[in-house]
């Protein structure tokens, strides 16, 4: 990125506040993005625990994969899920806080005595994987927000901050320059002077 600037007080002033700006905000961008990595991991972590889980809980209940047969497939589904937003890092982040099924009414009598349980079942599995979605949900917002983070680190770390370097060390540069040709010169126009004034 090319740093516009002239050869003049007035835009060093500005080039020397932007600096500043960059040069104190780095350290806080740089903290934010190791808090979001952070996140990041324990969110991914956390994910694949629940999908673990998941698996685990449907293995236990293998013995009875012949008894689905006879359960109402539409007897219970997910009515609501209650979210609430947090923010992590300056990053707005849904948060499960519960999750709503409805269940079909039945009749106890009517239907086999293993289908309570069978509702129950459902239920924790259901819950389990939509957190397990919320999770991964969480961790690719994270990762997204990181890597804007990181880029903006790596243009003030890697192109901005050494741009205004340079552009100030050559401003500086040609007003010495000019200031040591001004007194150059009025070293000269003095000596003529001091001359003339001798042979007169």
């Amino acid at each position: 990125m090319a740093i516009k600037f002239q050869f003049n007080k007035t835009s060093l002033n500005d080039l020397n506040k932007q600096l500043k700006i960059r040069q104190r905000a780095l350290p806080t961008l740089k903290n934010k993005e190791s808090a979001l990595r952070a996140e990041v991991k324990r969110a991914k972590d956390k994910a694949k625990e629940l999908e673990k889980h998941l698996e685990q809980k449907m293995r236990d209940f293998d013995y009875m994969v012949s008894l689905w047969g006879e359960f109402e497939h539409n007897l219970i589904s997910v009515e609501d899920v209650k979210l609430n937003i947090i923010k992590i890092a300056g990053v707005r982040i849904p948060v499960l806080q519960e999750v709503i099924f409805k269940v079909k009414d039945y009749s106890l009598f009517a239907r086999p005595f293993w289908y309570p349980e069978g509702v129950q079942i459902l239920k924790e599995l259901a819950s389990i994987g939509i957190e397990s979605i919320f999770y991964s949900e969480k961790m690719r917002l994270l990762d997204h927000a990181r890597k804007k983070t990181t880029q903006k680190v790596n243009l003030y770390e890697k192109v901005q901050i050494p741009g205004y370097e340079t552009a100030i060390r050559k401003i500086k540069r040609f007003m010495e320059d000019e200031e040591n040709l001004a007194k150059s010169s009025m070293k000269i126009v003095k000596t003529r002077q001091q001359n003339m004034e001798v042979e007169a």
